[in-house]
């Protein structure tokens, strides 16, 4: 695979302020902290069709550096003939960005496309595996649930097949979106994205053990409405499990004991494990539920079954491999140059708001809003961004900052290490926190 080297001597600071906004006056007290990051960054090449230029473009592609991504989709780099695919930068520019999704696809001539649907359980793993399956973090992940809070869209693009990831956020009951205030977007989005899907990813979470044993009422609902589209099974983090004849317990539960139409001969593997319990009606008898069935507790149409972990790279391959061979011929959506549809500072929010979710305990995050002062690329070609974070309390804001400033400057750091990789490109970020009166 052709690619160059760069050291990105990428300037990560951030200046805490804190504003006390009295009836008559505002004081202002200001931490000041600064962290350097210094290290090698490997720029990935990407083979595009067909040249698109402009300065604002041009300039882009400086800032990448030769042989980057935009490099190639402008057409000022060789192709290498040994790479077979590409894992594409986005903009820091907004316009650039805008530009490409509605640029002309580069399409070879025997084209073929695949738009899939993940579905799953709040903190089930999707906004992982979208990762992995599009070789770049594009896509904010925590271990609290909710940090995707609407669909996000990511594009697979190797030869001649176009694979479209929409990410969704996990399916909620009305109940819960109504009870937590949650945003319209967890209750609809997922059900929104079904209309125009191909094949849907159902993803589960083996290592939960309250909600594993089977699929949600949101979900098989979902699945009932279209149950025209096919759909496989994931069984996700894998690696957590210490018995793996848990699986086949699972397996048999969220199937019904039916995998593409053929029953599943489970009886040999269960007498294996003498210790082994069956966890379901499902796996004694998987023809006792029917469709309509209110008591349903799997789904006896997944076309396949995917067991892995969402962050072993070679685990998601064999996925991959899968989703591209299930393309079928069509024209593409996007040019082979685009990664997400997202914009530049929907990605930076949500990767802040990824930190903000690992740093700061239970619902302080939730409560946090975020405010874009200021996007702009500095004078050396890095992207400057300075982040307002508004709290309602004293105490979230003391819980923010942290000891000495510590928590805040490590979201700065580790936000900005993640958006170094997106853009590739020297990020300089200033966050700065202030209490709502």
């Amino acid at each position: 695979m052709a690619a160059s080297s760069w050291r990105g001597a990428g300037l990560v600071q951030a200046v805490l302020r804190v504003w006390q906004v009295g009836p008559h006056v505002a004081r202002e007290r200001v931490i000041p902290f600064s962290s350097h990051l210094s290290f090698q960054r490997r720029c990935v090449s990407c083979v595009a069709g067909s040249a698109f230029s402009g300065p604002r473009l041009a300039s882009a592609s400086r800032n990448y550096g030769q042989g980057s991504a935009l490099d190639h989709f402008l057409g000022s780099s060789q192709r290498d003939s040994s790479v077979t695919s590409c894992v594409p930068a986005v903009s820091m520019h907004r316009d650039e960005q805008d530009l490409l999704l509605v640029h002309h696809p580069d399409m070879p001539e025997n084209p073929r496309v695949l738009r899939v649907v993940l579905l799953g359980a709040p903190n089930a793993g999707k906004s992982t595996l979208s990762n992995q399956l599009l070789g770049r973090k594009v896509f904010p992940v925590s271990k609290k649930v909710h940090t995707t809070r609407c669909q996000a869209l990511g594009v697979i693009t190797e030869k001649e097949t176009q694979v479209i990831l929409l990410d969704t956020p996990g399916i909620i009951s009305p109940g819960k979106q109504k009870r937590h205030h949650l945003e319209l977007s967890l209750l609809e989005d997922p059900w929104k994205s079904m209309e125009s899907a191909d094949l849907v990813v159902v993803l589960v979470d083996v290592s939960d053990k309250w909600t594993r044993n089977q699929l949600s009422p949101q979900l098989l609902r979902c699945l009932t409405k279209f149950s025209q589209i096919p759909s496989v099974l994931v069984m996700n983090k894998i690696d957590c499990l210490k018995r793996k004849s848990v699986l086949l317990e699972l397996t048999a539960a969220l199937t019904e004991g039916v995998v593409n139409g053929k029953k599943l001969e489970m009886r040999q593997a269960f007498h294996s494990q003498p210790g082994t319990r069956c966890p379901s009606p499902a796996v004694k008898d998987p023809n006792t539920l029917s469709v309509g069935n209110p008591q349903r507790i799997g789904w006896p149409h997944f076309k396949e079954i995917f067991m892995l972990s969402a962050l072993s790279q070679e685990d998601v391959k064999t996925l991959k491999q899968y989703l591209l061979t299930q393309a079928q011929p069509g024209p593409w959506e996007y040019h082979s140059a685009v990664l997400t549809s997202q914009t530049p500072e929907e990605i930076c929010a949500n990767i802040i708001r990824e930190k903000l979710l690992e740093h700061l305990p239970q619902e302080v995050p939730y409560n946090v809003q975020q405010k874009t002062a200021v996007w702009e690329e500095g004078p050396g070609g890095e992207l400057v961004i300075q982040q307002k974070l508004l709290v309602p309390k004293e105490s979230y804001m003391k819980l923010l900052i942290g000891p000495k400033g510590h928590v805040i400057s490590q979201i700065a750091q580790e936000a900005g290490r993640d958006l170094m990789n997106i853009f590739l490109c020297d990020v300089d970020i200033h966050l700065s926190v202030k209490l709502l009166k």
